[in-house]
């Protein structure tokens, strides 16, 4: 059968969009260093490329919430600081006061003293970090501590919250962390264990809300600094003793909470930098189905820019044929 001039044009039109497309396609590789832009270009990767994309994604959102989380507990660590500095400073006033032969002059001085220290742990127990607070337990929203104007030193009782100098209006609910895949790690301490010595805290249980002595001693940090000025203005040297003990006491329980609180700091960092190794091996996958080789992109566009060029010439020479080349 014998091919018409018009079927030869077609044929060629139709060679000439075939070999356009392909060098296109090619520079899409070559702009974007990919080499599966669309499911068509390798059905066979999409599943394992989808299942590496997902597995980044979460690898992701570990590393974020972790990120966040690291930085809380860094601005936990720095109040921590100077609750510890604030305590450091109450045990050298009742030390002096205890071993010196004061004044009633010089014993207002420094009751006055720690009548200012005490408000400066109270600025640290309502600190915030974006605007929450850190020491309320779930109650982030509310001031977690606040004067109590009912309280009186003939009224105090240790067991009972409500005699106390200062409440907490927060709860004892803990925030924990996913580091990884089933595994929980406590990121912040709550106002009743730090302030107030309270492994638990349920209003609606006051028992819960004492101190406790098991496994160790526990204090409360305001009713401590509250008492060692009383003794003080009191001159009571027996009390005076037993407040710097029990200052020690609580700056020791500090100590502690806050070294608990760095080991699982450090285990986050720790948790992160596996993370980031996680991460690091799923983008060395992806790349396989990805990216493309830079040379050899290269090398097929050349070739297919010169056959570009071939296929033009060609049909230029055909398209100048008329039936007068013929007669």
């Amino acid at each position: 059968m014998k091919a018409t001039q018009g079927t030869t044009y077609r044929m060629l039109g139709t060679r000439l969009n075939n070999v356009s497309s392909q060098l296109e396609e090619l520079r899409q590789i070559g702009a974007t260093g990919k080499k599966l832009n669309k499911p068509s270009d390798d059905p066979a990767s999409i599943r394992p490329v989808l299942n590496t994309r997902k597995q980044i994604s979460n690898v992701d959102r570990y590393m974020e919430t972790m990120g966040k989380s690291l930085d809380t507990m860094e601005a936990t660590d720095g109040h921590l600081e100077h609750v510890e500095n604030i305590m450091q400073r109450a045990k050298e006033i009742m030390t002096n006061a205890v071993n010196g032969s004061l004044n009633e002059a010089d014993r207002t001085v420094l009751a006055d003293e720690l009548a200012q220290i005490r408000e400066e742990l109270l600025d640290a127990a309502n600190g915030t970090v974006d605007g929450k607070y850190l020491f309320a337990g779930y109650e982030e929203d509310v001031q977690p501590f606040t004067k109590n104007s009912g309280y009186t030193t003939a009224g105090y009782d240790p067991a009972v919250p409500s005699t106390w100098p200062y409440s907490y209006n927060g709860d004892g609910n803990t925030t924990s962390l996913e580091i990884t895949t089933g595994e929980l790690i406590q990121v912040n301490l709550t106002g009743s264990d730090l302030f107030f010595g309270a492994s638990a805290w349920d209003p609606a249980d006051p028992t819960t809300q004492v101190p406790d002595s098991v496994p160790e001693q526990r204090f409360n940090l305001f009713t401590e600094i509250t008492q060692a000025e009383e003794a003080i203005r009191a001159n009571d040297q027996t009390a005076m003793q037993t407040s710097l003990d029990e200052l020690e006491g609580a700056a020791e329980q500090n100590r502690r909470l806050r070294s608990q609180l760095g080991n699982r700091a450090s285990r986050v960092e720790t948790a992160m930098d596996y993370q980031e190794g996680v991460r690091v091996d799923l983008k060395q996958i992806l790349s396989r189905y990805e990216d493309a080789d830079a040379i050899e992109a290269f090398n097929a566009i050349v070739q297919q820019e010169t056959a570009f060029q071939a296929a033009l010439s060609v049909t230029s020479k055909v398209s100048q044929l008329s039936i007068l080349d013929f007669i």
